[in-house]
């Protein structure tokens, strides 16, 4: 699994400007014959004691999901089986016409299915192991591989969607536990390396310098932004540096393809240590809140309020009842400092206040009509996440497909009410899966953004980029899983 950063968001001028820098690289001067001798004489890093330091507290990690078989050809359940009856008039070849009333049959046992493939690091010698939480979200079962062959089943200890990262443990003593790095040190063009289960091919080793620090793409957390190599399978793997410490969680990339184009994106592994420590004390993390929608100020706003330069987050609205409102905050506020601390973009806000424990005491400097004002706040607990909606009934439910036939899906329009959950525009929701699909790790409820590099936002868009499929290769699908972005491959039946 391996989440993708939407291109959109990211509102750099720098990636706007690859292109463009690329069309103009012919034009820049050859450097001094001197300079060209210093760059020569350095060698290029050999990670080889690395990857034999830090290789064996590097794991991979298989989710199993559990269904209960039907006897049905292919693996197709009952649901399946009755729609293909309806739309074909016709029962699948090998079904028998009639059977036995579902309630008078014997119940099959559950079996666990393969669901997907990430991987992770050894936390501690005596078993805790961090991941993504993409990774192991909604998994039934969970099977982590030492890179000396030997497996355990590991108990999800928690996770937290908002950074991505989760804790597991399995029972084992005396593991080679990673050494934890000084995010702060870390330096822009520095030698990094990763090691992971890209497409489950397990201690593959990836390298490449870090690119940027406190790369703001819209999520809670500021990433490291490299060039190393990371592909779906990767995602929970270390980020090492060159003294073999974990500098980072890797879990996101950018692309427009589904694939790697040389822009990673990894957690801090403070930030990930700082969450880490509160899942193994409590299985859960606790997070303040005040209560404002924030936005960016931009230079427009600064100028036409006297702020001098853009910094801080504006105050959209105060939430009623909120922290915020029994503070004193106003819509149109500027909030320039939590508890001293400046505020530089509006990104910053939501850490800092997220990671101050409920029930403190803080103060909000704020920002309002020429001048700075202190008000003295409350944090309140922010809300856990709430679970998916149910799907709706069966009556409003649109007309399923089976144009995914081959590929072991049965897809069908989302409902304008799923598309708001969802906040995406379109796609095709998956009803029921068999065969290659649920071998790739699909599952109901998945919605497909995208199949063979062809956006998909209807069934009808679903079933012409489906006959277009050269059904000898594999299909790469990118879907949607809650909050997730996941890519998957799926081979055609034949």
């Amino acid at each position: 699994m391996l989440l993708q950063i939407d291109w959109k968001k990211l509102r750099s001028p720098a990636l706007a400007c690859a292109l463009a820098i690329g069309a103009t690289a012919a034009l820049v001067p050859a450097r001094p014959a001197m300079a060209q001798s210093a760059m020569a004489g350095r060698a290029l890093p050999d990670f080889t004691d690395l990857v034999e330091q830090v290789g064996p507290s590097v794991v991979n990690i298989r989710t199993l999901e559990k269904v209960r078989p039907n006897g049905a050809p292919n693996g197709m359940d009952e649901d399946m089986q009755e729609f293909f009856r309806r739309f074909f008039g016709q029962p699948l070849p090998g079904v028998p016409r009639q059977q036995a009333p579902r309630q008078n049959r014997p119940q099959p046992q559950e079996e666990e299915q393969p669901r997907g493939v990430g991987s992770g690091f050894i936390l501690t010698a005596d078993g805790y192991v961090m991941t993504n939480a993409h990774v192991v979200d909604g998994a039934d079962e969970m099977v982590v591989t030492l890179p000396d062959k030997r497996e355990f089943r590991a108990k999800l200890v928690g996770f937290d969607k908002r950074t991505d990262v989760a804790v597991v443990k399995i029972e084992a003593s005396g593991l080679p536990a990673v050494k934890i790095g000084d995010v702060g040190r870390l330096k822009v063009g520095e030698w990094v390396m990763a090691i992971g289960s890209p497409f489950g091919l397990e201690n593959t080793v990836t390298a490449g310098i870090v690119s940027a620090k406190q790369r703001d793409t819209g999520d809670y957390l500021p990433f490291i932004q490299t060039d190393v190599a990371i592909n779906p399978g990767n995602s929970g793997g270390p980020l090492i540096n060159m003294r073999g410490e974990v500098v980072g969680i890797n879990s996101q990339i950018y692309s427009r393809s589904g694939g790697f184009m040389g822009i990673s994106f990894s957690i801090p592994i403070d930030e990930a240590i700082r969450v880490s420590d509160q899942l193994r004390a409590s299985g859960r993390v606790t997070r303040g809140r005040i209560g404002v929608q924030i936005d960016q100020v931009t230079k427009d706003v600064a100028e036409s309020i006297g702020l001098g330069k853009p910094q801080g987050a504006l105050v959209r609205s105060v939430e009623g009842g909120s922290p915020a409102e029994k503070a004193g905050v106003e819509a149109g506020d500027i909030i320039i400092k939590f508890d001293g601390k400046s505020i530089d973009k509006a990104t910053d806000l939501p850490r800092l206040v997220g990671n101050t424990k409920p029930g403190t005491r803080s103060t909000l400097t704020v920002f309002r009509r020429g001048g700075s004002k202190d008000l003295s706040v409350t944090i309140a607990e922010i809300e856990p996440d709430k679970p998916a909606k149910k799907a709706a009934d069966k009556e409003d439910k649109p007309k399923p497909s089976a144009a995914g036939q081959s590929l072991g899906l049965v897809v069908s329009d989302l409902t304008d009410a799923q598309k708001k959950e969802l906040k995406l525009k379109g796609g095709v929701r998956v009803d029921a899966t068999a065969d290659a699909a649920a071998r790739a790790g699909l599952r109901e409820g998945d919605v497909i953004v995208a199949i063979a590099n062809t956006e998909v936002n209807s069934v009808k868009e679903f079933e012409a980029a489906v006959a277009k499929i050269d059904k000898s290769k594999a299909v790469n699908v990118l879907f949607r899983r809650g909050e997730w972005a996941q890519y998957a491959l799926i081979r055609p039946l034949r």
